[in-house]
């Protein structure tokens, strides 16, 4: 089978390797889809540094990459139950930016019949962040406000649609031609932020959920209630190989046990629940994924570079060999 691997840290690369088998208790996955975000870069990087006390100090433990994938069941371990070889599923395991990759049936759900390989692949990383950080770490409430920064990337294009499954007020923050896209997820208000500061003006927000650029902590507080939440989830700076854009997110950390406003810097997890919880929103179409761009995996330096311009809408999605 075809994969994206590194065996030292660096560059990873399309290679050939053996056919997985599943083992007790997994099944082995068709891959169709994969989702590609910033975590696959920094773990093929190593960087920073701290990554890889959980990847390996010196080299990788294991070569393989990717987590939120798409495809077909093609074989079962022993024992696994409540799945069977032909269905379509879509869920986390490691190693998904390949033909074939070997997963837990708790960490995957049946694909709704009306939802692409594509956008199912989509959701469960930047769909896990989003409802995480405006459920558990921001308690979200119906009425408040929220101010959704980076509204047309990955988790701010289902952050904005979940607030407003909340009943939050939304307003959402982007870049030039994307403010009819963030619209249409169902922002109140659209703010492009190359013409306007969203923290300079009056308004004043229940919740601030950062998930793109790199503004001051004083700057993003200043825009809250008194009892308001910041949560940053995002935020990539290149500097620094040991915090690598980090920064922010510590001092937020850091800093909220001696003030009034609550700061987070959530770290989502994969959860069963909420992926059944997602994929019943896909499946009605109160959640809509959004794909920006697709490319196939021979092609995935050209999708890294683009992850990494920083003008990313929605997800990117790597498309196995012969199920395009």
């Amino acid at each position: 089978m075809k994969a994206i691997t590194r065996h030292v840290y660096g560059t990873p690369d399309l290679t050939d390797h053996e056919l997985p088998a599943p083992g007790p208790g997994d099944v082995l996955l068709r891959v169709h889809a994969a989702a590609l975000d910033h975590g696959v870069w920094h773990l093929g990087a190593g960087l920073p540094y701290p990554v890889r006390l959980a990847t390996g100090l010196r080299r990788p433990r294991s070569p393989f990459l990717g987590r939120d994938v798409a495809g077909t069941v093609e074989a079962l371990g022993p024992g696994v139950t409540g799945l069977d070889v032909g269905d379509e599923v879509f869920g986390t395991c490691d190693g998904a930016l390949a033909e074939h990759a070997v997963a837990r049936p708790g960490h995957l759900v049946r694909k709704p019949a009306g939802l692409s390989f594509e956008a199912a692949a989509a959701i469960p990383t930047s769909g896990f962040t989003a409802l995480q950080t405006l459920r558990d770490h921001a308690r979200l409430r119906p009425g408040q406000r929220v101010l959704v920064i980076g509204a047309g990337g990955g988790v701010g294009t289902f952050a904005v649609q979940l607030a407003k499954a909340y009943g939050a007020h939304v307003t959402g923050v982007c870049g030039p031609g994307k403010d009819e896209l963030v619209r249409s997820l169902g922002a109140d208000d659209v703010v492009d932020h190359t013409r306007e500061d969203p923290t300079a003006g009056p308004r004043r927000y229940d919740v601030v959920l950062d998930t793109a650029g790199n503004r001051p902590l004083p700057d993003l507080r200043r825009v809250l209630t008194p009892r308001g939440t910041l949560a940053i989830v995002g935020g990539e700076n290149a500097s620094g190989r040991w915090l690598y854009g980090t920064g922010r997110q510590l001092r937020a950390t850091a800093l909220s046990p001696f003030v009034r406003h609550t700061l987070r810097a959530p770290i989502s997890a994969a959860d069963p629940a909420d992926l059944r919880h997602l994929a019943g929103l896909a499946a009605t179409g109160e959640l809509t994924p959004v794909v920006g761009r697709t490319f196939p995996l021979a092609d995935f330096p050209d999708a890294m570079t683009y992850l990494r311009s920083g003008h990313v809408t929605g997800k990117i999605i790597m498309i196995m060999p012969g199920t395009a």
